[in-house]
């Protein structure tokens, strides 16, 4: 069973790469992307490499795998 947090990163990770997707449909199609959705997917690609990394700390310092 997967914990609320775990969830929580799904949902994020999912948002990010519609965001990505939409920021990059607009630059394909010529229209000019505002300039909050860079930061948003900046935030949520942030929010995922920290706890990535958290993730890789956390294994690594187990004794038992």
């Amino acid at each position: 069973m997967k914990s609320t947090f775990d969830l929580m990163r799904l949902w994020a990770m999912l948002t990010g790469l519609v965001l990505a997707g939409w920021y990059f449909g607009e630059l394909y199609f010529g229209a000019k992307p505002t300039d909050t959705l860079p930061m948003l997917i900046a935030a949520i690609g942030g929010f995922e490499l920290f706890h990535c990394a958290q993730d890789i700390l956390i294994k690594r310092g187990r004794t038992n795998g």
